[in-house]
């Protein structure tokens, strides 16, 4: 346990680091609030070290038992951490709803307490949306290209956060070339993305802010209508694209931008499954919309049709339209996307689709078997044979996905929160997606939840950020004993 707090107090003093880039946006801006990150970051520096320095003596290698203690310690604490300028610069807010904004930008979720997003200081619309930046690919998996320079490994890490299959697939001989490699693909994909939103015209702030929010696939915008502000075609187009491209494998990205070549795509059966689910969805709602009169052409109600499924469904949650208003099986189905469609390496939440996949294929493979019982059925994602412990670790996942989902919206509807936005909320907040329906839908936020309300969908953003799994076995009896 000290030998997790060294790392812990090592990690605090190093996130002081990301401090520096709202610094210098409110030099550039003038907007009166560096010495208010100045000195948070400074909080964070002085307590960090102070803790690393009180375990020194306890520095040790961390074993893969440690790995998930330090994963889910440092979500927590690294949300307090980006909490402190909220709470100096907005003194008006609560440590509940400070910390449930940092929640929400680290885990990459987009809901937000906030409002008068547009007159918000531009550092600090800059800071929230870098939160969903760095918890994109995790702060951990940064964190793990740091870590061995510090004497600590960082394997166990790795294993601990990463989801799926990609924690075999090492992309070059070391773990910390592994990181570097992640980090340089979501980097420059990042460039790109604010060059584009900035010739489809967008300001810098808002190509960077936005960009920022999409790469994490979180929801955070610079105004209170989100990209419903600016009413532009082309952006939401270049948003769409984006937002594809974060709810895919880094690591297909990387392969492919290393080899030159699309095939690590079309290679790949998520990439496939995401596309066309995607795609079909998209047509389906979108005749929703023109038949039920909600749109007046065929060409408006595609595109309002295309942004919204793709930002709901990637678990984003940047808003252009307020689907809320849309006929009811809109809003639910695109929900029920939010649950699956994301890839395993994506910054995307939910079950994720290597999972959704592996079930059919076990459904599938049950039918073969009532047929044939004593026949042995492997099952195979594409093309590759699943070997059955992830099978049964992918079973357990989900049983533990949705016993999450009922007992927490249990938790609301006891608290008095009514059926639809407290099922909604919940989804929204283990799918790390953002906007539920009704009043957290899409044109309304979570500052009307009550601090037991706000807490419960805190948890659910961690617990969906970290897989479950990585935070439930941390209450098992095995975890602790020796």
């Amino acid at each position: 346990m000290l030998a997790v707090a060294h790392v812990l107090g090592l990690m605090m003093a190093f996130f002081a680091t990301t401090f520096i880039m709202p610094m210098v946006c409110s030099i550039i801006m003038q907007d009166g609030m560096f010495i208010d990150f100045a000195l948070a970051a400074g909080i964070n520096v002085v307590l960090g070290l102070l803790i690393a320095a009180l375990t020194r003596r306890h520095k040790r290698e961390l074993k893969a038992r440690d790995g998930f203690l330090l994963v889910t310690l440092a979500w927590i604490l690294m949300s307090a951490s980006a909490s402190v300028p909220l709470l100096i610069a907005l003194p008006e807010l609560s440590f509940t709803d400070a910390y449930f904004e940092a929640v929400s930008g680290l885990t990459t979720t987009g809901s937000t307490v906030l409002t008068g997003l547009d007159h918000l200081p531009p550092s600090i619309n800059l800071w929230r949306h870098a939160l969903h930046w760095f918890g994109g690919i995790g702060i951990i998996v940064l964190a793990v290209a740091v870590l061995p320079l510090l004497g600590v490994g960082g394997m166990a890490l790795y294993r601990a956060e990463t989801p799926g299959p990609i924690k075999d697939e090492k992309l070059t001989p070391r773990i910390t070339e592994t990181a570097k490699a992640l980090w340089i693909t979501y980097s420059g994909i990042t460039v790109v993305g604010i060059v584009a939103l900035r010739l489809a015209g967008m300001n810098w702030l808002d190509a960077i802010c936005h960009t920022f929010s999409v790469m994490g696939l979180g929801g955070f915008s610079t105004r209170d209508s989100s990209v419903g502000y600016f009413d532009s075609p082309l952006i939401e187009a270049v948003l769409i694209a984006l937002m594809i491209a974060a709810s895919l494998n880094f690591a297909r990205h990387f392969v492919a931008i290393r080899n030159r070549s699309l095939s690590p795509y079309r290679q790949d059966p998520e990439v496939r499954a995401v596309l066309t689910i995607l795609s079909v969805s998209i047509l389906g709602i979108a005749a929703l919309l023109f038949f039920h009169g909600v749109y007046h052409s065929v060409p408006e109600s595609l595109r309002h049709a295309a942004f919204a499924v793709v930002s709901v469904a990637s678990t984003t949650g940047l808003v252009s339209q307020n689907w809320d208003l849309w006929p009811v099986f809109a809003p639910i189905w695109m929900l029920f996307l939010s649950c699956i469609v994301c890839s395993t390496g994506s910054t995307g939440g939910g079950i994720k689709m290597f999972r959704t996949l592996m079930l059919v294929q076990q459904a599938r493979r049950e039918m073969k078997q009532i047929v044939h019982p004593s026949g042995v059925i492997p099952i195979r994602v594409g093309g590759q044979v699943i070997p059955e412990r992830i099978v049964a670790s992918v079973l357990a996942f989900i049983f533990l996905y949705f016993q999450t989902i009922a007992v927490l919206t249990f938790l609301l509807l006891l608290s008095g929160m009514d059926l639809v936005p407290a099922f909604s909320s919940i989804v929204a907040s283990v799918n790390n997606m953002g906007p539920g329906v009704g009043p957290t839908g899409p044109a309304g936020n979570y500052q009307w939840l009550s601090n037991f309300q706000t807490w419960v969908c805190t948890i659910a953003m961690l617990l969906g950020r970290l897989e479950i799994l990585s935070v439930l076995v941390l209450f098992s009896s095995a975890f602790w004993r020796k």
